[in-house]
């Protein structure tokens, strides 16, 4: 099945956004790492690859305002709020855990792992239930 013009749109945005977080984390993390950054240009480097991370959800909020087809929003309404759900429930959860000296520290970019894995998951109660229009 062919993609609409809105996934078309939104693949070419994940595939800048991506890219540039490659560059970005990669140059952060070899200019931290050797010690070559401080001061303002260190928060610079330090934000450019969350930045790119934010693309991501930029162009997800760019597809569902553009995807004409109201059945496909749908679909992609149900995977992303089935993500939040999951990310937004093992956050809270795995807070308690911590602020109660029962589990370590984790960094919070991580979240946004569990959330892409939300998405996955959100896409495959799509299509288990049958409705996956062959797109989510």
């Amino acid at each position: 099945m062919s993609m609409s013009p809105a996934h078309r749109r939104y693949v070419r945005r994940i595939f800048v956004s991506m890219s540039l977080y490659i560059a970005t984390l990669f140059v952060a993390v070899s200019q931290f790492r050797h010690g070559h950054v401080e001061g303002p240009l260190a928060w610079l480097l330090a934000l450019l690859p969350g930045l790119c991370v934010a693309g991501v959800f930029w162009a997800l909020g760019k597809l569902l305002a553009e995807e004409t087809d109201e059945y496909l929003r749908s679909l992609l309404v149900r995977q992303l709020l089935i993500a939040a759900a999951i990310t937004l429930s093992v956050a809270t959860v795995y807070g308690f855990l911590e602020n109660f000296g029962l589990v370590r520290h984790i960094d919070a970019f991580y979240l946004t792992m569990l959330y892409f894995i939300g998405m996955g998951v959100g896409a495959a109660v799509n299509r288990v239930s049958g409705h996956s229009g062959g797109r989510c």
